[in-house]
């Protein structure tokens, strides 16, 4: 998918200067490890205090919230399903994060938005699979919609980064 609505960073979700991030967040909204924990540390501790009232999230849903102290001015948090094998709806449900924070997006005509790999970490969504659905459900959503403008897909390492630009040159 060869477009200028869709770019592909390796680095650090927490520095870029986007309209939002998403955060691949647990259903507590609270923190916890990888990304995560890592944006909740860079945002600072007002968006704790923010997600406590949101009474966390359901799996394949997303939440809104203001960025504090990143770049960016919002962040998305999804909760993307834990791996299974692939036997108990996880496409789906991840199909359904992607769904979800787009529209989002689009509902607060967000104009530019970064994308980690949503369940490939501690979750163990195989990184390969979970791309494929995020290029998908990225795609499909943006050719009927003018917002977001622009979505980042952010890798944190090399093996990310490959199988998003395999991907996205095909």
């Amino acid at each position: 998918m060869k477009s200028k609505r869709v770019e592909l960073l390796k680095g650090d979700i927490t520095t870029l200067k986007v309209d939002a991030i998403v955060n691949a967040a647990n259903s507590s909204l609270l923190g916890g490890g990888g990304v995560d924990g890592a944006i909740h540390m860079a945002a600072g501790p007002d968006l704790l205090n923010e997600c406590r009232d949101l009474n966390g999230c359901s799996t394949g849903q997303a939440k809104i919230t203001r960025g504090y102290n990143l770049q960016a001015g919002h962040i998305i948090h999804t909760v993307g399903p834990v791996w299974y094998g692939g036997y108990k709806d996880e496409p789906e449900q991840l199909a359904s994060c992607y769904q979800a924070s787009l529209k989002l997006a689009k509902e607060n005509k967000l104009k530019t938005i970064a994308f980690p790999g949503i369940s490939t970490g501690i979750y163990g969504f195989p990184k390969d699979l979970a791309a494929v659905i995020a290029v998908n459900e990225t795609k499909r959503f943006i050719s009927r919609n003018s917002y977001p403008e622009k979505v980042i897909f952010v890798a944190y390492d090399d093996e990310g980064y490959e199988i998003y630009r395999k991907l996205l040159n095909q």
